[in-house]
């Protein structure tokens, strides 16, 4: 598919696969808009809290984490945003566990490494999809967890019977689906193509959605803990000399149950919750 084919969204399908799981759910695909999370943010503000999985087809002002920018162009990515009331008894490690749920669906079971292996889709703590492999590192998109300090009582009662916990959420995610430019990136950008050639962004929507949904039901039982041994599958910092944005370095040694990264600093061991992590440019890590 080329950025200007037209583009058939399976919004059907995901509504019958969806709707069940949440009541009043709706799927909206709109031509351009400053920003999915965005939008369902001002609609939160407003009290339009239900169940909505909005798509973009071109981002004018899409944003990732501390405000970056995520640039689009129609086709080449997938751009959207799950909003939902949400009522986890601990809301530690969610951006965590909507990883693996999208990197699980995009690709179930990690390649072999070698030269003649597609890319493997891995984990960036705390919320980047990266790909590894011959190539070495590349990002493949991103994750932006939002919320609300307020849902409707209405919206919240028919998904939850903990209204008064719940928060409205919104999930964003960004994938890149063609090759891009990595004119004036700090990181070589990655796409589907390098994963399975011919995968466009409907049927990525549609592998990704469903799951994610259904994780989101778990976690608000549950939590990030059973999804911590899927993360550390695929975590690309295992290992790895990283640099905390304070300064300080050490050696990443995977995720704790409540999804903080562990780092063994000169000073020890820390739990790292908050800090944006960067990796120093040292061997490509077995993805």
């Amino acid at each position: 598919m080329s950025a200007a084919s037209p583009i058939r969204w399976p919004a059907e399908a995901i509504w019958e696969a969806v709707s069940p799981l949440l009541p009043g759910f709706t799927v909206e695909v709109l031509p351009t808009i400053d920003s999915t999370n965005t939008e369902l943010m001002r609609r939160a503000r407003n009290g339009q809290c239900e169940p909505t999985l909005l798509v973009a087809e071109q981002q004018t002002a899409g944003r990732g984490r501390l405000g970056r920018v995520w640039q689009s162009d129609v086709g080449a990515s997938l751009m959207m945003s799950l909003g939902l009331p949400l009522a986890p008894q601990d809301w530690s490690g969610l951006s965590l566990a909507v990883g693996v749920s999208v990197a699980e669906s995009l690709q179930p079971v990690l390649p072999a490494l070698g030269a003649d292996q597609p890319a493997r889709v891995g984990l960036k703590w705390p919320n980047d999809l990266w790909l590894g492999g011959a190539a070495g590192d590349r990002k493949l998109g991103g994750i932006l967890v939002e919320t609300a300090s307020f849902v409707a009582p209405q919206a919240a009662s028919a998904v939850t019977a903990s209204a008064s916990t719940a928060r409205y959420v919104v999930v964003g995610i960004g994938i890149n689906v063609l090759p891009r430019s990595a004119e004036g990136m700090s990181m070589p950008p990655g796409s589907l193509q390098d994963v399975e050639p011919g995968l466009d962004a409907p049927t990525a929507l549609l592998r990704i959605v469903p799951p994610l949904v259904a994780m989101l039901r778990s976690f608000e039982g549950y939590g990030f803990g059973p999804m911590q041994p899927r993360f550390a599958a695929r975590d690309v910092l295992q290992g790895r000399a990283v640099t905390l944005s304070d300064g300080h370095t050490g050696t990443a040694h995977g995720v704790g149950d409540d999804g903080a990264l562990l780092v063994h600093t000169a000073g020890g061991m820390q739990a790292i919750t908050s800090s944006e992590i960067s990796v120093r440019p040292t061997a490509v890590p077995p993805v």
